[in-house]
């Protein structure tokens, strides 16, 4: 498979290893003192596990798992919200497949489908946009979430309906941004990180300068990575090398598909329609001050927080996590999802009781689906 097949071939990473080994020796780090570097990207965290890339690695190298995946920091009474909005008989609510089964506090979308709820799978806001159109007497309410990846569609589904002056279609928005958590989880002082391998996706958006501040502040380096096992044991290497040679640079590896200063056309419309949020709700991380986005009022009328009082717009609550879950302590790389009490026993993919259990980009999902037995078997 051309583009594909040379990003996975055996002599090539069996080269990356062996030059892994050796800057991991030279920097002097061991099982017991490990180099710990996060990978922010649930895609990334999901590929080391496909490939058996943390096998292959030296013990001297830990990867951290980081909030890299927007559904399972999404907290609990957002998902309630989706609910109860869901639920209004006036509403046709539409969603990404991953959303669907991300437990509430009561129910998932999923759940609450089944008790009769309109509740519509998409693979696009363009499909929930075409849904308000062949719909007119129904309200559309897509939920628009993720990180950067994702916020320019549902800003250029806005500004579509807009246009067509569609005012049955609105978003309720739980878009995120990456900087703030890493910048959140920097300043933890429990928290110990030799370097970040970035995100991909996020950054053919948003470019690589959004990360200046992670070399400039904090003196730790940061490699942007594709998804491929070449991809990320080159960036691992990239990392490892700067921290031998003294070093805390922004770099790209991933530079065949991510430029410098991201793609114009989608920064256009973010910056359109958007604007950053005071603060917003992190599962496992708290509030996170402009970590957050939220439709600007030139665009009110397409915002499903303002049209149906709900989220930010109404009165806040937190929803504790279930007892004995720690998907937070997970997100923040603080355990291993094998440490997490209910692993493989009270939180499995057929019956998750959290969200990283549930996202196709979840830690806890990727050590399941790849450690299989082992790792429940680890777990107990």
């Amino acid at each position: 498979m051309k583009y594909a097949d040379e990003f996975r071939d055996p002599k090539a990473a069996q080269a990356l290893l062996a030059r892994i080994a050796a800057v991991t020796d030279e920097i002097g780090a061991t099982a017991e003192n490990p180099t710990r570097i996060m990978e922010v990207c649930g895609g990334h965290t999901h590929a080391i596990f496909r490939y058996g890339l943390d096998k292959l690695v030296p013990e001297g190298l830990d990867f951290i798992h980081g909030p890299g995946c927007p559904v399972c920091v999404l907290p609990m009474a957002r998902v309630d919200e989706c609910v109860a909005l869901a639920e209004d008989p006036r509403v046709i609510f539409t969603t990404f497949g991953d959303a669907m089964r991300v437990p509430g506090s009561a129910k998932s979308l999923l759940q609450a489908k089944a008790e009769g709820a309109d509740i519509r799978m998409v693979y696009s806001p363009l499909d929930a946009l075409e849904i308000a159109r062949r719909n007119p007497e129904r309200e559309v309410v897509f939920f628009g979430l993720g990180f950067e990846t994702t916020t320019p569609s549902t800003a250029l589904s806005i500004q579509a309906a807009a246009r067509e002056g569609l005012a049955n279609f609105s978003v309720f928005c739980n878009h995120i941004t990456v900087p703030p958590p890493i910048k959140a989880l920097l300043d933890d002082p429990y928290m110990r990180l030799d370097g970040f391998v970035g995100p991909g996706h996020v950054s053919m958006v948003i470019g690589i300068h959004p990360y200046d501040f992670i070399a400039r502040d904090y003196g730790k380096p940061i490699v942007v990575a594709g998804f491929e096992p070449l991809d990320l044991l080159q960036s691992v290497l990239m990392v490892l090398e700067q921290i031998r040679d003294g070093r805390a640079e922004v770099e790209n590896q991933y530079a065949r598909v991510v430029p410098e200063h991201g793609n114009p056309v989608s920064l256009a419309a973010i910056a359109d329609v958007y604007e950053p949020r005071p603060s917003f709700e992190w599962r496992g991380l708290g509030e996170i001050d402009a970590s957050g986005l939220r439709i600007r009022p030139a665009y009110a009328a397409y915002d499903a927080e303002v049209k149906f009082g709900v989220g930010y717009g109404a009165e806040r609550r937190t929803v504790p996590e279930p007892e004995g879950c720690a998907c937070g302590a997970v997100m923040t790389g603080r355990i291993k999802p094998v440490e997490c009490p209910q692993f493989g026993r009270g939180c499995t993919p057929e019956m998750p009781l959290g969200a990283l259990m549930v996202s196709s980009e979840g830690a806890c999902a990727a050590y399941y689906q790849y450690g299989g037995a082992r790792a429940v078997e680890r777990a107990g």
